[in-house]
Formats: C-alpha cells, sequence, structure tokens
C-alpha cells in the first residue's frame, strides 16, 4: 500500500492539544503518527489522501502544514526503519518495526501488552485485528494461545508481522485484510476467546457487530486507540450487540476498554 506523509509544525501546542489533532487527522484516515520535537509526521494511504481535507482539519488547530508528500516506497520504508532499532520486550520479544506502525511502546499497545501479561490465554484462540507490526499477536503465542490469527490492511505491516513472528520463533497465521471485514476470513467463520483491535474509534463502532459475531461464548473483546470522551459511544454500542463491559485501563490520555460476551 502506497502512503502518503504530512508534516506539520506544532509550535506553541500543548499535549492534549495535539492529541486531539490527532483524533481529527484519523478521522480522515490517517493512521500512523510519529512525533520529534515540534515536528509531526502523519501518515494515510495514498487513495485517502486530501490536501483539501487536511488543511481544513487543521485550520482551527493552531499548528501548521509544513509539506504533503508521497511516500518513496521502499528506499523510504529504509531510511524509516534506520532509525529505529530493534525493540527488546518482555518474554523476550523483539520487533523490528517498519515504517511507523508502532514497536510496543505506544500507550494503546503497552495497555494491551499488560493485560495479556495478566491474563490466563492458555490454549485458547486468539485474533489480533489491525496487527501493526503484530507484536500483540506474537505476545499471545508466546503466553500460550494455541492459535493466533492477525490481519492488517497494509501490505507492508503483513510483511513486517510475519518476519518478526519468524524473528520471535513464534507461529501464528497472518493475513492481508480489506474492508470486507470479517468475510475475508476462512469460511465457516472462525470463533475466537480473546479479539483484539487496537484501532481507530470509527472502525471500532463500524465493526463491533462483526467482533461480537466472531466471539465465543465466554470471550472477551479488548479495544483500544481513542479517548476518554469515546468511551460511552463504544460501550453502548457493544452492549446493543450483546457485550457486557467489564473492564476499563488507561494509560496517559488513551484509554482501553474490556468486554466480555454472554
Amino acid at each position: 500500500m502506497k502512503y502518503n506523509i504530512a508534516t506539520i509544525l506544532c509550535n506553541g501546542l500543548e499535549t492534549w492539544q495535539i492529541d486531539v489533532m490527532q483524533q481529527a487527522l484519523a478521522d480522515i484516515g490517517f493512521d500512523s503518527f510519529e512525533q520529534q520535537g515540534l515536528i509531526m509526521q502523519a501518515y494515510i494511504p495514498a487513495d485517502l489522501a486530501d490536501e483539501h481535507s487536511l488543511q481544513e482539519t487543521l485550520a482551527n488547530s493552531g499548528a501548521t502544514l509544513q509539506s504533503f508528500a508521497e511516500c518513496p516506497g521502499e528506499n523510504w520504508n529504509a531510511v524509516w526503519e534506520a532509525s529505529h532499532e530493534v525493540e527488546n520486550l518482555p518474554l523476550g520479544v523483539r520487533i523490528t518495526p517498519h515504517c511507523a506502525f508502532g514497536a510496543g511502546h505506544h500507550e494503546t499497545t503497552s495497555m494491551m501488552i499488560s493485560r495479556l501479561m495478566a491474563a490466563d490465554i492458555q490454549g485458547k484462540r486468539v485474533f489480533d485485528h489491525g496487527t501493526g507490526t503484530g507484536v500483540l499477536a506474537i505476545f499471545a503465542k508466546k503466553l500460550g494461545a494455541t492459535y493466533v490469527m492477525a490481519d492488517d490492511i497494509d501490505e507492508n505491516s503483513v510483511r513486517n508481522a510475519r518476519e518478526n513472528a519468524e524473528q520471535n520463533n513464534v507461529d501464528i497465521e497472518v493475513i492481508l485484510a480489506s474492508q470486507d471485514f470479517p468475510m475475508y476470513l476462512h469460511a465457516p467463520r472462525p470463533a475466537f476467546h480473546l479479539i483484539m483491535a487496537n484501532i481507530h474509534r470509527n472502525i471500532l463502532l463500524q465493526q463491533m457487530a462483526d467482533y461480537a459475531a466472531l466471539l465465543l461464548t465466554g470471550g472477551e473483546l479488548w479495544v483500544s486507540g481513542f479517548y476518554e470522551a469515546d468511551i460511552p459511544a463504544l460501550t453502548e454500542k457493544a452492549a446493543a450487540h450483546g457485550l457486557q463491559h467489564t473492564a476499563t485501563c488507561q494509560n496517559g490520555d488513551w484509554r482501553m476498554l474490556v468486554f466480555g460476551s454472554k
């Protein structure tokens, strides 16, 4: 998948203002962000790139758009990776990130990892939706899950997750997702004891019914990638599909919700 990159100057903005801006950018399709001092780089699939929408989104944010251009494919990947070392995580997990898809230290990913470390998933079936580097799926397998499926809509992420799985000597199934979720999954639909979705709030709302349908009775859905203000909409949608809110976790401004299947 080809990406465009927006380089944004955040001079004078407080952390909470940058978080609000990232949420607004996520609403128009940006899915990855990297902050270096006053400069934020935001990434969006090329087929969603719209500079007019970007300018409108930034108009009242206090930030300044410095450039918006196509990423130079694999050469850009190599440059990015050269500045991001292999990440060493608990259980001896080692993650080599491609592009800007995370290596396990973002607050949302960290919450998921902490929950996994405390959970009993021995012998369970796990689905990591929107896997990125594959870090959550790898942890699930390391912690004793018998079967782990992971997916992502980005080809680079799928390749990266497979490489990281091999690097960590775990057997997980990583597939390229499509917008037709969950119909691209194996037929008949698989059922899972645990589904993890660390993605944008709007996608979580759109796909809540599918998560509920893919869960085994007594299974759990873990979602993250949103803020406190998003919780009511997510819990209401989950309840409408028979999922019971059982826990809330927080790390900084980010939140994670746990739902149980009745």
